[in-house]
């Protein structure tokens, strides 16, 4: 079943690493800013996917990649781990990253569709019943009345423009890769993230408060765990996952993280478990099951 299914599995561990990685990354972008963690998180995934190449492929950079490669993988770091993540962050500070959550899960479908059109995709109906269930109980697990108003058309629009960056980011990530390595694969867009970044950083004059974030040790600390499990382990299982099975149902998986997120947040920001989310997360599973059926 383990290796018949393995795509989904490994959706599932994204969802699990995305989990660690957004609780640390919140906890730092509190501490240094969510710019400085952008840059940083990047810079350290980098590092870490090199020295995983270096022994698993005898290579700290992807030299190997091809053109082709390189062109879609690169435009593909810029839409998802650039626009899209900034575009999320910022709705966070606009609408509250419960709230962008919410939003947020509508990347499935969006991955969905578009896999559809672009890479003739076509989902069974027993899959589109499990990527519907899985959104209710999404949806059920993270809303509650407060959500539900006042939510500003700008903090919206920021929120899903951070699920279609999400959602385009995996689509052109599986037209650049095909059969390569997903390690090296993530690399090539954290790359491109980065530079991105850098050229946002000096645009706004922010070099100075970057280096002084690096002088901020609990910061870094959470930035250097939440690069682990997010951009290095989380990234680089996301390519797998779409490499081993269609990028709607991978995606699905990966959406889970707000299911996942419910008790590490109330344990480390004290934060009360709801009724609500205990339901919402049982009928979120149970649709994600249906997947390995």
């Amino acid at each position: 079943m383990f290796q018949s299914h393995i795509g989904e599995f490994a959706g599932l561990g994204v969802a699990v690493c995305w989990t660690m990685s957004a609780v640390f990354f919140e906890k730092a972008g509190y501490k240094i800013g969510s710019l400085s963690v952008n840059f940083i998180r990047l810079l350290f995934a980098i590092v870490f996917l090199g020295i995983t190449t270096f022994f698993t492929r005898g290579i700290f950079f992807p030299v190997d990649a091809t053109g082709y490669q390189w062109f879609w993988l690169g435009i593909s770091g810029f839409i998802g781990f650039f626009l899209g993540d900034m575009l999320l962050f910022q709705s966070y500070m606009v609408i509250g990253s419960r709230t962008a959550a919410l939003i947020m899960s509508l990347a499935p479908m969006l991955t969905a569709i578009i896999g559809w059109f672009f890479l003739d995709e076509i989902l069974s109906f027993k899959s589109i019943a499990a990527i519907l269930i899985s959104l209710s109980g999404i949806i059920i697990a993270i809303s509650n009345r407060k959500m539900r108003l006042n939510i500003s058309m700008k903090g919206f629009l920021l929120a899903f423009g951070g699920a279609l960056g999400q959602a385009v980011g995996l689509i052109l990530s599986k037209k650049g890769m095909g059969s390569y390595d997903p390690v090296s694969a993530t690399q090539i867009r954290a790359v491109f993230g980065l530079l991105s970044f850098s050229i946002l950083i000096t645009f706004l004059g922010r070099w100075k408060a970057l280096a002084k974030a690096f002088t901020h040790s609990s910061g870094i600390q959470s930035v250097t765990v939440g690069s682990f499990f997010g951009p290095f382990i989380g990234v680089a299982l996301s390519l797998f996952a779409i490499q081993q099975t269609k990028t709607g149902i991978a995606s699905t998986l990966m959406s889970l993280v707000p299911i996942f997120i419910i008790v590490p947040s109330a344990i480390m920001f004290k934060e009360k478990i709801k009724a609500r989310q205990v339901i919402g997360a049982i009928i979120s599973i149970a649709g994600a099951s249906l997947f390995f059926m």
